[in-house]
């Protein structure tokens, strides 16, 4: 592994940005033409198929048994695929995409408290001071749907897209102290488990889905191939080659590019908190891993 990223290391982190971004709105298209839970689990089902399909023919093993392993791929399965896929599906019925992105954001805040409780990175002062305003920009942005709870649909989506950030901070804390395993199959197997769950959901509450149109129909094929298959190629090359404090440059582009795509693509309005919220985020990102950063981008 590389202290010094490349031009291809540069263009995948850029690639990874646009993809995770956009996913948010491609995710508004295909609630146009089929239910939340239809939309997670054929993200989740084609996304664990494509994988699998990479795993053979790149002949990776499955794991032999150990309970502590498969505990961990199941828990991880559920709150990296199914919950969060569920959630962020239903509350983008009510907010907008660009909403959804935003709260992305405040992932790798949420991962350093967490962090400093169950795993070996203790919480320092000024990682302390970023996360505080981190959380800050985020109350921001769902401060009035708070102030609405009960009054319609629209707070409690908020709520379940803060909820699916959550999920993927307590899943990026397991997957960091999952027994050893190849990352592929890591990926492969946490989706199958999601689809696992979410298929009988999806039969015994939507039924099955039928072709909706290329707008829709399109939009739920890119969700399972480009967010999940190709950016886990993406995310696995750029890691082995450039480091994954690298890696962290993907956060600060995903909101960003999702009120692109969101005001560009979809035409959603963008309210004046959002910006702030974003600013407010970015910044306390930027504090918590400051010397991380410094020393990816000038060397020392």
């Amino acid at each position: 592994m590389t202290d010094n990223p490349t031009s291809r290391d540069w263009a995948g982190v850029v690639t990874l940005g646009l993809i995770w971004g956009g996913t948010f709105m491609v995710v508004a298209i295909a609630l146009e033409g089929y239910g939340p839970v239809t939309v997670a689990t054929a993200r989740t089902t084609l996304g664990a198929l494509a994988l699998w399909v990479l795993m053979c023919a790149t002949g990776k093993k499955m794991p032999g048994f150990s309970a502590a392993l498969w505990w961990s791929i199941a828990i991880i399965g559920i709150l990296s695929t199914a919950l969060p896929f569920l959630l962020l599906s239903w509350g983008q019925q009510y907010v907008p995409s660009a909403f959804a992105g935003l709260t992305m954001a405040a992932i790798p805040l949420m991962v350093l408290p967490l962090a400093h409780f169950f795993s070996d990175e203790p919480l320092n002062a000024r990682k302390f001071i970023g996360v505080t305003l981190g959380f800050s920009g985020a109350l921001v942005l769902i401060g009035p749907g708070l102030a609405q709870l009960g009054q319609g649909a629209e707070p409690l989506a908020q709520l379940a897209c803060i909820g699916a950030a959550f999920c993927y901070s307590v899943a990026s804390i397991l997957t960091r102290r999952c027994p050893p395993i190849d990352p592929v199959v890591l990926a492969t197997l946490t989706l199958v488990v999601g689809s696992a769950i979410l298929l009988p959901i999806m039969i015994a509450t939507e039924g099955w889905p039928a072709w909706e149109g290329t707008r829709s129909g399109l939009a739920i094929v890119a969700l399972g191939l480009l967010p999940t298959a190709l950016a886990t190629l993406l995310r696995v090359a750029i890691i082995r080659s450039a480091g994954s404090v690298f890696m962290t440059l993907v956060n600060y582009q995903v909101p960003a590019w999702s009120m692109v795509f969101g005001a560009w693509i979809l035409s959603e309005t963008l309210p004046l908190r959002f910006f702030a919220a974003l600013a407010l985020i970015m910044t306390g990102l930027a504090i918590s891993q400051w010397f991380s950063l410094r020393k990816m981008l000038i060397g020392r």
